[in-house]
């Protein structure tokens, strides 16, 4: 059993089938994964945070993962880093953009504290092309979304935005 511990945010604005999969997949290398819905204050997001952490939960009992901890973060990730005695942060990455954007997030981060390292996972060449913001793109005009997302979060979501598909 590996003995690191991640801490692994994501937007959720939704949680995604991608950012899903790379959940599961640090399960598998770290000893425990704090995944957290980072609250970005320069961002509105559509979706409360009690529902996001709820969704969030979705994917958590959908794989039976249980080495996870849900939480919301707000403020400096890496202070949240820090107090929770993690090894590193996990960052996803789908493309070149993506990338460049994580690289400069880590200068930032190691400016704070340079023994928590981050690390990229990068996205499953079937996944990279889900994003959270097309999905709620999808579900405010009534479109299907099982295909980026689990079904407990297809719920959340056409309730959420009051909406029902055509099929």
């Amino acid at each position: 059993m590996y003995t690191s511990t991640v801490v692994y945010p994501i937007s959720a604005n939704p949680p995604t089938l991608g950012h899903a999969d790379i959940l599961r997949r640090a399960c598998k290398k770290f000893k425990h994964v704090f995944w957290v819905a980072a609250i970005n204050p320069n961002k509105t997001s559509a979706i409360p945070q009690e529902i996001q952490l709820a969704m969030m939960n979705d994917y958590v009992e959908h794989y039976a993962l249980d080495n996870v901890t849900i939480a919301n973060v707000a403020g400096s990730l890496m202070r949240y880093a820090i107090k929770m005695k993690v090894d590193f942060i996990l960052r996803g990455v789908r493309n070149t953009s993506d990338l460049q954007a994580e690289m400069e997030l880590s200068a930032g981060y190691r400016g704070i504290n340079e023994e928590i390292e981050t690390i990229c996972f990068f996205a499953n060449p079937g996944l990279v092309t889900i994003s959270s913001s097309l999905v709620r793109e999808l579900v405010t005009v009534g479109e299907k979304i099982d295909q980026y997302v689990v079904g407990g979060v297809a719920e959340k979501l056409y309730q959420l935005f009051d909406k029902k598909t055509d099929d």
